[in-house]
């Protein structure tokens, strides 16, 4: 039989570049004369910008510190084994650059039987255990903490969670079986399921502990001081830990059908991870833990061949390391200083910006527009806005006193933009008018000032052809909200210099928002792409296809919502401008709808009512369409919809808008909320054999998000 060593040696041999965390084991008398104890501490030796992780290396660690404490605890030597992490960081779960490695199932079984048979010794020693959760702790990292006996978190603690469903995977080093068994079924679905989905929403120090995860909470500033005094209250008997009875009964199966409609309604049974983890809590509920950690294993090795983990390691890659070396951004050093933000435009996008530039940079910015009324709406919506943030706690009077007194208005161009470095508008989407504004704000600004338009699809080449200076003219598309989606998509005219450019990616990144460069081409990347998606549902309407088989027909892909509900978002009027800028551009692929035509004519913020909660379609928009007779199937609508913006991906590569199809991806996830379980959308059109019928290739090398051939 196979030990855990040998597993775990083998396992490292597939992983040659792991991170390997040590298992430094030190021991300590706790206070009150509570004996001597063994405190295991993980760390990579690396600072906190290198969390902790397990790896097969890393775990054979932990596993070779285990043997020495349960020795010791054999022996009588101990009376209790403590684990926790360096500063600020307890573990962040398993590396997933090993896992990406993976070719064969039953090397993806021994990773999760690894993991188990190390973690789950530390509830079989001789001696109490506590896991004192010091720092971040995620996956791999909560999950060896919920295999003791008990546990503290400190209220410092900024991020905690098991984020695995939210990857592709299932919590599979116990998190499924042991959490549910801790804190109830509904708890845990909460925090596997529905806080996984909700874009990986973490917890924080307080949270854990009134979820009862941890037995107790310490502030950070002494935590393992307080943590190690508490153990020894525990040890001595002075202390009993009492938890709540789990209701293993009809609350157990309720929280499971509230955890399937969570999934149906983010995933719609397009991706298997969050099924797969429910089928695992619901048999957890009689406590047999050997026979869930068997089907955790199972779960984990299945995931990890399939294509949905490929594509969420793939997308996580994106945006946590490609976002933040932009492909195609000019060298940093020629970007020059910002000190004062001008925004042209006073009106509800204008506004969201200036709050954004005065929060992240924290430099004057000053809103014009062309009456005081407008001013001073958009000055009180900013001013107000940092109220709700001073009453939400999220900053101090000081702070939201300085963010006033940093974000005014004025009618007079001059005076406002006479010292700014960076000008940006956000006025009427309509080619004359944005010149317009920036002959008058050229006239005014410094020379070194950057002139930024927030256009999402007019050509900033035309709208800077005109000016003395047109190299320091940038496109700067952000996303509605503009403080929920990181997306920036930074354009560069075919005047624009790299100072500009740099410059332009210095601010970027003092905002916090993921920057991509993109060429000057009709609506850029995400609106092209939706376009011409919102632009084939469209389609199909028109010619005679039902509204609620048109919709449907994209579920599978698993979106955050639906086609006709997006277009109420984005509003149809803007819709409909965006379509006809890119059939002027593009007219043979990008058609104009008359049916949407009629909708916004008639005043109509969208197709759908919701006078019972759920969308229906309005019957006055439905007496405005008028349709053909040809009726399609929802698979012949998906194919027709797949097909198209294959097309257009292939066609904008090949002229260039971005440097790879990564950056498409990346747009689309943090531009459209595209599902993390599709890798963005390169990778599902690979998947289902798209790309090839429609361009003849794949977008992705085989190994890119999918499994190694």
């Amino acid at each position: 039989m196979t030990t855990t060593a040998e597993l775990l040696k083998g396992a490292a041999e597939l992983f040659p570049d792991e991170v390997v965390t040590q298992a430094h084991v030190r021991h300590l008398d706790l206070p009150q004369d509570a004996g001597r104890f063994a405190l295991i501490t993980l760390d990579n030796g690396l600072d906190h910008t290198k969390p902790t992780t397990f790896g097969p290396a890393s775990l054979a660690n932990l596993n070779a510190a285990i043997d020495q404490v349960e020795k010791e605890a054999a022996d009588g030597a101990i009376t209790g084994v403590g684990i926790t992490g360096k500063p600020f960081i307890f573990a962040v779960g398993a590396d997933l650059k090993g896992v990406e490695l993976l070719k064969r199932h039953e090397d993806a079984l021994a990773i999760g039987k690894g993991g188990h048979d190390v973690f789950k010794r530390l509830s079989t020693l001789a001696v109490p255990t506590f896991a004192y959760y010091n720092g971040a702790a995620m996956g791999g990292g909560v999950e060896v903490g919920l295999h003791c006996s008990y546990r503290t978190v400190s209220a410092a603690l900024p991020a905690f969670s098991l984020p695995e469903v939210f990857l592709g995977l299932v919590p599979g080093w116990g998190g499924c079986t042991l959490l549910p068994n801790l804190i109830g079924a509904d708890r845990a679905v909460s925090v596997i399921i529905e806080n996984s989905l909700n874009q990986n929403k973490q917890l924080k120090g307080q949270q854990v502990y009134e979820l009862g995860i941890a037995d107790a909470i310490f502030e950070g500033a002494d935590f393992l001081e307080q943590s190690l005094i508490w153990t020894a209250s525990v040890l001595r008997g002075e202390l009993e830990i009492v938890r709540p009875e789990i209701d293993r009964g009809d609350a157990w199966h309720e929280a499971v059908v509230r955890g399937r409609a969570i999934a149906d309604g983010k995933v719609h049974g397009a991706a298997p991870a969050a099924y797969r983890a429910l089928e695992i809590i619901d048999a957890a509920r009689n406590g047999d833990l050997a026979r869930g950690y068997e089907a955790e294993e199972k779960a984990l090795a299945d995931l990890i061949m399939g294509s949905e983990l490929r594509s969420g390691i793939y997308a996580f890659n994106l945006v946590q390391k490609r976002a933040k070396r932009p492909a195609g951004a000019p060298d940093k050093s020629l970007a020059r200083p910002v000190s004062k933000v001008g925004v042209v435009g006073a009106g509800l996008m204008a506004s969201q910006l200036a709050l954004l530039f005065a929060r992240r940079l924290e430099v004057p910015v000053v809103l014009t527009d062309i009456d005081q009324e407008r001013v001073d709406k958009g000055v009180g919506y900013v001013h107000g806005e940092i109220d709700k943030l001073l009453l939400k706690g999220r900053i101090n009077q000081d702070k939201a006193n300085r963010l006033k007194a940093a974000v005014t208005g004025s009618l007079d161009k001059a005076a406002a933009f006479g010292d700014a470095d960076f000008v940006i508008e956000a006025v009427f989407e309509e080619m004359g008018v944005k010149q317009q504004v920036f002959a008058e704000v050229e006239a005014v600004v410094p020379e070194h000032a950057i002139l930024a338009t927030n256009t999402s699809s007019l050509s900033v080449s035309e709208m800077a052809a005109k000016l003395k200076h047109p190299e320091r003219v940038v496109g700067f598309h952000f996303f509605n909200p503009v403080a929920i989606l990181p997306l920036l998509e930074i354009v560069r005219g075919e005047k624009t210099d790299d100072a500009s450019l740099a410059t332009a990616f210095g601010v970027a990144k003092k905002l916090k928002k993921t920057a991509v460069l993109v060429k000057d081409a009709p609506a850029f990347v995400v609106n092209r792409i939706l376009t011409r998606f919102m632009g084939e549902i469209q389609n199909v309407i028109d010619e005679g296809t039902p509204v609620d088989v048109a919709e449907r027909a994209v579920e599978p892909l698993g979106l955050p919502m639906s086609p006709l509900v997006l277009l109420e978002l984005v509003g149809p009027a803007i819709g409909l401008h965006v379509s006809e800028t890119l059939h002027g551009a593009f007219p043979n692929r990008f058609t104009v709808s008359e049916n949407l035509k009629r909708v916004v004519e008639a005043g109509k913020r969208g197709f759908y009512v919701y006078d019972s909660g759920k969308p229906e379609l309005d019957p006055e928009v439905a007496a405005l369409l008028q349709q053909g007779d040809t009726v399609l199937t929802e698979e012949q609508v998906r194919a027709r919809v797949l097909d198209a913006v294959a097309q257009e991906i292939g066609l904008m590569l090949d002229e260039g808008v971005v440097a790879e199809a990564q950056d498409i991806d990346l747009c689309l996830i943090t531009g459209a909320g595209w599902p993390f379980h599709l890798g963005g959308l390169t990778p599902y059109l690979d998947r289902e054999g798209v790309s090839e019928r429609v361009t003849g290739k794949r977008f992705l090398a085989p190994g890119v998000a999918s499994v190694p051939a």
